[in-house]
């Protein structure tokens, strides 16, 4: 079965850093584009950031571009996303997904709040 297991939110002051980290299993992470997306309260799902598998390129939605990078580890099938300078307007649930930027696979998802 697909599983992404993602992990690595928190409560964070506003100029923080997270890393978060997507741990994949069922498939091999090579084989597919990878991305994340988030769901901020109330809002509706807005892709984030997405990696294709067929030569690394990147997307990062223009609100992120800059301060996230996401970056694929295929020795542990984990994907992570790296989150310098969060604004409190980065808070919400962060999922990691297969295939962007159609997604036919995500996981459950981790909490990030931005707040002083």
């Amino acid at each position: 079965d697909v599983q992404l297991q993602a992990s690595g939110g928190g409560l964070v002051q506003p100029g923080g850093s997270l890393r978060l980290s997507c741990a994949a299993s069922g498939f091999t992470l090579d084989d597919f584009n990878m991305g994340w997306f988030r769901q901020a309260p109330g809002g509706e799902p807005e892709g984030i950031s997405c990696r294709r598998n067929s030569d690394g390129s990147t997307y990062y939605l223009d609100s992120v571009k800059g301060r996230f990078t996401i970056s694929v580890d295929n020795a542990r099938n984990t994907v992570y996303l790296l989150m310098d300078s969060l604004k409190p307007e980065d808070t919400g649930v962060y999922y990691c997904a297969r295939a962007c930027p159609n997604y036919d696979y995500w996981g459950q998802g981790t909490l990030v709040t931005v707040s002083s």
